[in-house]
């Protein structure tokens, strides 16, 4: 006797063939459809007690769905720092359904080798020390939450009291930043750290970088037992750097725990080596960095990495009978949020393989000269004002006096007419538009449609 899913199943040849038939659709249309969409709405519907069968589904998505989400994996989604899904990574994210593996211990597959070893192909590609260990993440939002929780406990343990046991109960610890990204802000809420006991740290005039001499300051007049510097590869309006030689050398001195963020600003590194912009970030106790970013994996997938995997794992395991492992590595269950994990890892091991570090470093470069080909051009033109120069792949700029509308208006009719989507931002207290190039899709005549509507908006 089959079961009423099994009745109402496609077999796996109907489903490829749909598969395809959407995936051709899908990439056919980049180009014409709307890269965004603001109005949108979903039929009500009550859910039926009898099965509706694939056909129903696909109907409704291909006709309701399909043409109202947005065209974030084109070449003219700019928002945000939003990386396309990759050819290669798109068919081992396939796979990755296909085989549903649950990559929390091991024993039963080869998935958690897989992970490994593109952790450590990451830390290579990345010229980081083989001392930085890790775990895969649902983004950068869960890796900085492990960074605040991994520098909890390691601040707990100072101090005699293991966190992750018995709570925060007497500890004390102080967290230092200047520009946390929002996600970081959560995180520390998470963590119980607290997102608004933070202490600001000053900023180098004009950018969004850490000043080291009021860091070296308040490290100094602070007597917490536990102190946490939280600072930035890339911040993410202005892209500025912090000074993370200087910052780890005041981290070694007060014995603080250093966190870095360089979701995106990591991959400059491929660019300049390890001595240009993220120039001690090699120093840091622990790294978040997205692959869906400038990796151009499909979402989701962030990293966590640190130099102190024990203290990680203090952090996160739990023991229970059913949950024994015959690795002698740490399982992923015990380094991470998720006990019951994606094999997200499939994605990111099959691009670095296919593509190799010249081979992304190839796109990432191609991302920044179309970023400095459009900050030239709204330099230029009296209708826009480049309120910083663009050093990597972020251009922020806002409408000058000249223009008709108003920097906010500006976004929202760009957005509007659908041909090209850039998100919102604040600079020295003024509204700015950012625009991200992180898409291994976008073409030099994306940029230059993008200067016609721009253009057009200037009249």
């Amino acid at each position: 006797m089959h079961s009423l899913l099994s009745q109402s199943l496609p077999t796996y040849a109907q489903l490829l063939a749909a598969l395809e038939l959407a995936c051709n659709e899908f990439r056919d249309s980049l180009d014409t459809r709307r890269v965004s969409n603001s109005n949108v709405s979903l039929e009500a519907r009550t859910l039926g007690d009898q099965p509706a069968g694939f056909e129903a589904f696909s109907q409704i998505f291909n006709d309701e769905i399909a043409p109202q989400l947005s065209a974030s994996n084109g070449g003219r989604y700019w928002g945000f720092v939003t990386g396309g899904a990759n050819p290669v990574a798109t068919y081992a994210d396939w796979l990755v359904t296909l085989y549903n593996q649950n990559v929390s211990k091991g024993g039963d597959s080869v998935a958690s080798q897989v992970e490994r070893q593109a952790i450590k192909w990451l830390t290579e590609l990345f010229e980081l020390p083989a001392v930085f260990e890790g775990v895969m993440t649902t983004g950068a939002t869960a890796a900085n939450v492990l960074g605040a929780m991994t520098a909890r406990q390691n601040a707990g343990l100072s101090q005699g009291i293991d966190v992750a046991k018995v709570g925060s109960k007497g500890l004390d610890c102080t967290v230092f930043a200047a520009t946390p990204h929002a996600s970081m802000v959560k995180a520390l809420g998470l963590a119980g750290l607290g997102q608004e006991t933070w202490i600001q740290i000053a900023r180098e005039p004009g950018t969004e970088a850490m000043d080291i001499h009021d860091l070296a300051r308040k490290l100094s007049e602070c007597d917490s037992r536990g102190k946490i510097v939280i600072a930035s590869a890339a911040t993410v309006t202005g892209t500025d750097y912090d000074d993370l030689i200087r910052i780890a050398q005041l981290c070694r001195r007060h014995k603080a725990w250093l966190h870095v963020d360089g979701a995106f600003g990591i991959f400059e590194r491929l660019l300049n080596g390890p001595n240009g912009k993220t120039q001690g970030i090699e120093l840091a106790d622990s790294i978040t960095l997205d692959c869906h970013k400038w990796l151009n994996v499909p979402y989701d997938c962030g990293v966590f990495l640190t130099r102190h995997p024990h203290t990680l794992f203090a952090t996160c395991n739990v023991d229970a009978p059913y949950l024994a492992n015959s690795e002698e590595a740490f399982p992923f269950m015990s380094l991470g949020i998720e006990n019951s994990r994606r094999f997200r890892a499939l994605p990111v091991w099959a691009t670095l393989l296919a593509y190799g570090k010249q081979g992304i470093k190839v796109e990432i470069q191609r991302n920044v000269a179309q970023a400095a080909t459009l900050a030239n051009w709204i330099n230029a033109s009296p209708a826009y004002e480049l309120v910083k120069a663009c050093e990597l792949n972020v251009v922020v700029f806002s409408a000058s006096a000249a223009n008709t509308y108003d920097t906010e208006v500006l976004l929202a009719q760009l957005n509007e007419a659908g041909q090209v989507f850039m998100t919102p931002g604040r600079w020295q207290g003024s509204p700015v538009i950012r625009c991200a190039f992180s898409n291994w899709r976008t073409e030099q005549r994306d940029v230059e449609l993008a200067i016609a509507e721009l253009s057009r908006l200037a009249n």
